[in-house]
């Protein structure tokens, strides 16, 4: 497996658009773009792009709070969040989604690239995961405990891909209207995917958050690989 910090994928007004790479030492791959939760491209968010390259994928992590004013990953401790929020509410959707398709062309761009690209997000990124879906001509993309989908299921018509939403029941964040909201409008649709857990929370695939849970996580990414796999 070969790693590279901070490749930088564009550069705007002395700002860097910064990553985290990761790629498969084996031949011609697949890539997945990872997108961080609301504290940023920190270390957790790293072991999600490293356990794709180790499974043959090149994986990057893009930082899509470069044009924050804090653009820098943020802790998890309890006096950081209101930052946090505040930092992932003001974000411009589609100044995001834009560049999420800059990550994906610079995934397909990379020697060795097979053209095929997923996503897979978590929290404020598994919102971006399905705007990616949307907006971004990805090939598959995962979406867990994404908050506020149901805000963009206009854009439905506009998803061409394979598509799974992973919802923990007990989510601290995401009341259950919203996960049924999002049920109901994907009803039907060829290739898209909601799956629930009942007594998953928050962050049920972060394994230094509270709500973390082996199981769940072990569930949902065989379910996520298996979707990849047939990119």
């Amino acid at each position: 497996m070969t790693t590279v910090d901070h490749p930088a994928l564009a550069n705007e007004s002395g700002r860097t658009f910064g990553s985290y790479f990761a790629r498969s030492d084996a031949g011609r791959v697949p890539g997945v773009v990872v997108l961080h939760d609301m504290f940023g491209l920190n270390d957790p968010i790293r072991a999600v792009a490293d356990r794709y390259a180790q499974r043959g994928y090149a994986a990057l992590v893009p930082n899509l709070f470069w044009r924050s004013a804090h653009p820098e990953p943020m802790s998890y401790d309890a006096a950081q969040h209101p930052a946090a929020w505040e930092r992932l509410n003001a974000v411009d959707l589609g100044q995001v989604a834009k560049d999420i398709g800059v990550a994906a062309d610079w995934l397909r761009a990379q020697p060795g690239s097979t053209g095929k690209v997923g996503a897979i997000g978590f929290c404020g990124g598994g919102r971006w995961a399905y705007l990616a879906a949307a907006r971004c001509n990805i090939d598959a993309a995962a979406s867990l405990y994404g908050l506020g989908v149901s805000q963009h299921l206009g854009e439905l018509g506009h998803v061409k891909c394979p598509l799974q939403l992973h919802y923990g029941l007990k989510d601290e964040h995401i009341p259950k209207a919203e996960v049924d909201a999002v049920s109901r409008g994907v009803q039907g649709r060829a290739g898209v995917r909601v799956f629930t857990y009942p007594d998953g929370r928050h962050s049920f695939a972060n394994p230094v958050r509270p709500g973390y849970d082996p199981a769940i996580t072990a569930l949902a990414y065989e379910r996520i690989d298996a979707m990849f796999a047939a990119m």
